[in-house]
């Protein structure tokens, strides 16, 4: 199985907020981070946000941010959601498309081995992705916010 490039980037996106969950990123921030194309991201942030992942907040200082905490998002449905619900092979959908699917036992063998697949996928969460943040912060070359300096940063 191969994943889509959205589906990538669907966890892309979504690493990048759960690194830095107590500020807003924007769609450009991200693509820069990652050198992919903010016309892709947009697509993806769009799906992230109608599925109820991720929010958005508008007008001037707005941006995205995980809409709960990163241990609350499982991977497996995260993955289920960006890859859609097509089938994975052709008889899945339409089973007349096929000369063989009265008794071909391929389809079976496919269903068993994705669902294997998912149920290991379920088995983690977004925070299993970046339970240790600190070599994807700097590959990403993101600011870490310190308890300190949150305590002496100016309010306004």
């Amino acid at each position: 199985m191969k994943l889509t490039a959205f589906t990538d980037y669907t966890l892309r996106v979504l690493m990048y907020l759960a690194l830095q969950p107590e500020r807003l990123a924007t769609i450009q921030q991200i693509a820069t981070a990652y050198g992919i194309s903010e016309n892709h991201l947009m697509k993806v942030v769009h799906q992230l946000a109608r599925s109820g992942t991720i929010e958005s907040v508008r007008g001037k200082g707005g941006g995205i941010r995980l809409a709960r905490p990163a241990d609350q998002i499982g991977i497996g449905e995260v993955i289920r959601t960006a890859e859609g619900e097509n089938a994975i092979v052709e008889c899945f959908g339409d089973r007349e498309s096929c000369c063989i699917a009265q008794r071909c036992k391929l389809a079976g063998v496919l269903a068993g081995a994705f669902g294997a697949l998912y149920a290991h996928l379920d088995r983690y969460t977004l925070a299993d992705l970046t339970g240790q943040p600190e070599s994807l912060v700097q590959l990403l070359r993101l600011e870490r916010k310190t308890p300190a300096a949150s305590a002496n940063a100016d309010p306004a």
